[in-house]
């Protein structure tokens, strides 16, 4: 099986080059610079990842998109999405290629030790909802919903891909794909929480997500 990492990046040039270098020990390495401006790209580029760059910030999803259109353009089966910012681990990578090696659609990373590594309470109850929100809407179980940790076939992705282009794109591609009947599964994941800022904006985007269930609500793709 034939698989790549997108990285979406925006403003991680002190993070990225790490892992990019934790990815390549894995798979192959693609980072997708949102508009950055702090020589996120170069330090991806230098650390041995193929780079695409958005002129302007356009959000994660589109960011994702981005990354997707690479991979199935250069005719990669699968997709393994990691965030910039080292919060993911690239250790976990052989897991998700055992689940996809074994027919799985989607596979999502699912955080097991929130409160040990310093997960806000806040953040672990709304991840929590969300989760069962996203898990009804698209009739599948999903405990974490929100992790950005994934894999996703290339062929998945294509049938599934969400509208959205921001960080509620994550939850639409998971109710599109469960309404779809696409096999999803979970592996449990390491996180390292660490002095990352999150870019996550609580107000606007979970405005974006109730947008995005009550149209769900309403709408079958």
């Amino acid at each position: 099986m034939n698989v790549l990492a997108v990285v979406p990046a925006f403003h991680e040039a002190g993070r990225v080059a790490d892992v990019v270098r934790g990815v390549r020990e894995h798979v192959a390495c693609l980072v997708v610079d949102d508009g950055s401006d702090d020589g996120t790209a170069e330090a991806a580029e230098a650390a041995g990842a193929e780079v695409v760059r958005h002129d302007v910030n356009r959000g994660k999803g589109a960011a994702l998109k981005t990354g997707f259109a690479y991979a199935e353009e250069h005719q990669w089966d699968g997709v393994i999405t990691l965030d910039a910012d080292g919060q993911h681990d690239p250790a976990s990578i052989p897991a998700f290629l055992a689940a996809a090696e074994q027919g799985a659609d989607v596979v999502v990373g699912r955080r097991e030790d929130w409160a040990e590594r310093g997960m806000p309470w806040l953040r672990r109850m709304t991840n929590h909802v969300t989760s069962a929100v996203v898990g009804r809407l698209g009739r599948c179980r999903v405990a974490d919903s929100q992790c950005g940790y994934r894999y996703i076939s290339v062929k998945a992705w294509s049938a599934a891909c969400p509208e959205t282009s921001s960080y509620d794109a994550e939850s639409e591609i998971l109710i599109r794909a469960g309404r779809m009947g696409l096999r999803i599964t979970e592996v449990p994941v390491r996180t390292i929480y660490g002095d990352q800022e999150s870019k996550i904006r609580p107000v606007r985007d979970t405005v974006r997500f109730v947008r995005l269930a009550v149209r769900y609500t309403f709408r079958w793709l």
